[in-house]
């Protein structure tokens, strides 16, 4: 059904000409002002057209991306957000939804976001409040999304900048995807406001991320639990980093104890913790920890962001009740299909799922779930569905979990490590938070019904920190266990002299993996190790053999270049 342009988009992606000559996206290499930003928009928004279509933009954090994404926010076009580097995905949501219009990032020469028309109208039914779909599950290309309305996106871009008080000062990194809501949520804020974005895809274990944060003077970045212990990684607290304002945290519980190290040393070095609680299904954040707070309550969540609420409804048979949410932010509800696409609101308040307690100072605390349900760096992740795309491969499978590591049995003879790595791809984790485990018989409670505790309990032990793993202890450090090091972290068998740690596919939790066996190696070991060749680290391997690192000085640092995975 065809139908023109009645409605303006989200207020904030409109109205962008209005902060004038102030930046608002800066990268390495340039800087665009609002109004250059919103010429830019216009110009796309044109090529969209004038009758609402349905369009899947594949993204990335480029200025491409944030064009198409902006331009159809501005103009009214329902929008799907697709990760960009997962083609698998793309196609998958392009199949179930039928898109009219499918947005690519383009080439420097392209000049400009790609525009594939697939037909110049449309011939869905688009609900006139219906703004942006995203997936709840990461970058599976699910075709289960969350319809959000115009409204849901304006007001928890405001509600957000209102308790992070973000002013035209402010510059947020994207140390998180945009197609992932938290990732999202930065960018939103920060454009309400008229503040600057720091536009990159590096991750937060490059040197020249923080190169790029000290040169652009950012002011905040965002994290899951996972992104500290990459910060420990690199020494983030021995950083000196003037214009850092405050790190915000979502995505998964992080434990009591970092929070309180990370509040101490931010309160030390003038700079804010937000730990924050939320969901796609609320467009992003629900709650928020004042930060003067944090080091007292680390455990909880806080307080509903400005415009929310909460309650906390019995559940039969359990201590605590579950927590649910209302506020302008609550979607409208979900879509599995593209009739969905015509329906309004079909929910009115969000029923999270998290069972939690309200402590007599006000402050929430969630201590569980009533579903099967896990997030992990920030992704949440549906036990049972896993099981299902394991079934529809002909396999007998049971998954556990927790916020840190996805764990399945499989019945028979398998190969659990390939299965492993197939679940991380599917499911957009990183490989070392996916195990795999081949049992002759699945484990069974008295009752018949599947022993998750014994699933979970297949979990290869974490090693304690600084711990060198057993099976290397004895190793002796000669050139070729840089080799063994890359190649029991990343699982593979084909490395070259001319391989990087990045060349080769590293994500963040195989860098942790890594990074540890490679430090007893080299005895130091350099800030920029994931983007240098195996043959200069085998190099300096050989020397920390014979001279104890007496060649440091010879040590040559990478140049500035591509990341692994954001996360």
């Amino acid at each position: 059904m065809n139908s023109s342009l009645e409605l303006a988009g989200v207020a904030f992606a409109a109205e962008l000409a209005r902060h004038g000559d102030r930046p608002a996206v800066l990268t390495g290499g340039r800087m665009l002002s609002y109004q250059e930003l919103a010429d830019r928009v216009g110009s796309f928004a044109a090529r969209l057209g004038m009758v609402r279509r349905l369009v899947v933009l594949a993204a990335d954090n480029s200025v491409d991306s944030l064009v198409a994404y902006l331009a159809a926010l501005a103009s009214g076009h329902p929008l799907i957000l697709a990760p960009a580097g997962n083609p698998a995905a793309v196609e998958s949501l392009v199949s179930a939804y039928d898109p009219d219009v499918i947005v690519r990032p383009g080439t420097p020469k392209d000049g400009g976001p790609l525009l594939e028309e697939v037909r110049p109208g449309t011939h869905h039914e688009l609900h006139p409040d219906l703004a942006l779909l995203l997936s709840t599950s990461g970058s599976t290309g699910s075709p289960k999304l969350v319809r959000l309305s115009q409204q849901n996106v304006q007001s928890n871009a405001e509600a957000i900048a209102e308790y992070l008080n973000i002013d035209e000062d402010d510059r947020a990194a994207t140390t998180l995807p945009m197609y992932y809501c938290y990732g999202l949520s930065v960018i939103n804020s920060h454009l309400l406001r008229g503040a600057g974005i720091v536009l990159t895809e590096l991750s937060v274990v490059d040197p020249c991320f923080w190169e790029l944060f000290r040169n652009r003077r950012a002011t905040s970045f965002a994290a899951v639990p996972y992104t500290f212990e990459l910060l420990d990684r690199v020494r983030f607290t021995d950083m000196e980093l003037p214009d850092l304002r405050y790190v915000t945290q979502a995505g998964g519980r992080l434990d009591a104890g970092t929070v309180i190290r990370y509040a101490e040393h931010g309160r030390s070095q003038g700079w804010e913790l937000f730990v924050m609680y939320g969901q796609t299904e609320a467009t992003a954040r629900m709650a928020y920890l004042p930060p003067h707070l944090a080091a007292a309550h680390p455990e909880t969540i806080g307080i509903p962001v400005p415009g929310g609420d909460f309650r906390i409804d019995p559940v039969p048979g359990l201590e605590n009740g579950e927590l649910v949410y209302t506020g302008p932010n609550v979607m409208l509800g979900y879509a599995s299909t593209p009739a969905d696409l015509a329906a309004g609101r079909t929910i009115h308040e969000l029923r999270t799922g998290d069972l939690a307690r309200r402590h007599d100072s006000g402050l929430y605390e969630v201590v569980g779930r009533r579903s099967r349900f896990v997030k992990i760096v920030g992704l949440r992740i549906d036990l049972g569905q896993v099981e299902k795309t394991l079934q529809k491969l002909g396999l007998h499978a049971a998954c556990a979990g927790t916020d840190q590591k996805l764990v399945a049995a499989v019945e028979g003879s398998h190969d659990g490590r390939l299965l492993a790595k197939m679940l991380s791809q599917t499911l957009g984790l990183p490989r070392a938070a996916v195990e795999v485990h081949a049992v002759e018989r699945l484990p069974r409670l008295a009752t018949g019904k599947t022993d998750y505790p014994a699933v979970l309990a297949l979990a290869k032990p974490e090693p304690e920190a600084g711990a060198t793993p057993a099976s290397t202890a004895a190793i002796p450090a000669v050139p070729e266990d840089v080799r063994r090091i890359f190649a029991d972290a990343l699982e593979l068998s084909d490395i070259g002299d001319d391989d990087t740690f990045v060349s080769l596919g590293g994500d963040s939790l195989s860098y942790v993996a890594a990074s540890v066996r490679l430090e007893k190696a080299l005895g130091h070991l350099p800030p920029d190790w994931h983007v240098t060749p195996v043959r200069d680290l085998a190099a300096r391997a050989r020397a920390h053999v014979t001279d104890d690192g007496g060649s440091w000085r010879r040590w040559r640092p990478a140049l500035c270049s591509a990341p692994p995975p954001l996360w």
